[in-house]
């Protein structure tokens, strides 16, 4: 009869433990990416998980107060993520560096500045958002997913992440530490972006400023540019980075 050392046995437990809390991620990545509470039907295909396992889960994620039922068949986010968010609002000194530059940079006629880290393989987070003073905007807000192949932050994520992606486009972007964007996302609107680096020089997101395509043209990019690099080098200073000359 087979045996298995006790060493291979906590492994595959591990295996197991590890399984099931990606499984659960995924049911709060789901609920999290919908603005309306989810059935178990939509969880599914959000998912790609069978409802029974879905089931499971969510009975220990409601027990810890992650997720609610609500409408009798349906679930949302819970108080635990709130509370969550609120220690993360507290504790996060990426905000204490970041919205003063970005306030600074505002008051200065800039472009509306976004900071942007990666959320998965797919997509990136808006983490921080300022609108411009200008009468016309796009529309970006703290807490969007966008997607990380369109867009100038998604160039520098791509180009900076771990690893980095390879390609003459991206090559460009990391030696002059820059990306510009005009129509990817929307073909309204356009970007440019730079890289914002932490302790050990490690890229940790993207400083971006966005707006409408038609104030995007080359003479202005050019005068915005100096202004980017100055403010992602004084953030990545601020953070213990070493941004390039």
């Amino acid at each position: 009869m087979e045996t298995h050392s006790d060493a291979d046995g906590e492994q595959e437990k591990t295996s197991r433990g590890v399984a099931a809390v990606d499984r659960a991620l995924k049911i709060v990545a789901a609920l999290e990416a919908s603005t309306m509470p989810r059935n178990l039907s939509e969880i599914s295909r959000a998912t790609g998980l069978y409802k029974s396992t879905i089931l499971r889960l969510l009975e220990s994620l409601q027990d810890a107060g992650y997720v609610v039922r609500v409408d009798d068949s349906k679930y949302a986010l819970g108080p635990t993520i709130m509370q969550l968010g609120i220690a993360y609002e507290q504790t996060n000194p990426l905000r204490h560096q970041i919205l003063p530059v970005f306030e600074r940079l505002v008051a200065m006629g800039t472009e509306s500045p976004s900071f942007h880290v990666r959320q998965t393989a797919e997509e990136r987070l808006c983490l921080f958002r300022l609108n411009s003073n200008h009468s016309t905007l796009d529309r970006v807000n703290t807490g969007d997913r966008l997607p990380i192949t369109r867009g100038a932050a998604g160039k520098v994520l791509r180009a900076f992440g771990d690893p980095p992606e390879p390609g003459a486009e991206m090559d460009k972007v990391r030696a002059e530490c820059f990306a510009v964007s005009l129509g990817e996302r929307d073909k309204l609107c356009a970007g440019i972006a730079a890289p914002v680096f932490t302790g050990s020089n490690r890229m940790i997101g993207a400083l971006s400023f966005s707006g409408p395509k038609e104030r995007f043209q080359e003479d202005d990019i050019a005068r915005m540019r100096p202004q980017m690099l100055d403010a992602a080098r004084e953030i990545s200073e601020a953070l213990g980075g070493h941004f390039p000359s």
